[in-house]
């Protein structure tokens, strides 16, 4: 499954646009990651505990997305993007969405 950021393929054309596709993540630092993150916040700079949590989200968010495409007859997803929040303060919800198509060479 192709997934693009842009909103054309090179050397392809849309023939089907079949609608907005999605894949959400939501999830929580266990406490000790939560206490390891507290200190590292002290000190400043990079905290490695959420930065692999939210590259772990966003891969299960594309995975979904991908999943979700493909119970549409997709063989692509075009426009995709990232949007996350916060829910309360332990948890976090990352979505990945874009455009289902179909695509053929051009």
């Amino acid at each position: 499954m192709l997934v693009a950021t842009t909103e054309t393929v090179a050397g392809h054309r849309v023939r089907q646009t079949l609608g907005q596709c999605f894949g959400v993540v939501v999830r929580s630092r266990g406490i000790g990651g939560n206490v390891m993150a507290g200190l590292r916040s002290i000190v400043g700079g990079e905290i490695h505990e959420y930065t692999q949590l939210l590259e772990e989200a966003r891969g299960h968010a594309i995975e979904r997305l991908i999943a979700n495409a493909t119970e549409m007859g997709a063989n692509a997803v075009i426009m995709m993007r990232f949007d996350s929040s916060e829910i309360g303060q332990t948890m976090s919800e990352i979505v990945a969405y874009g455009t289902a198509v179909v695509i053929e060479p051009a």
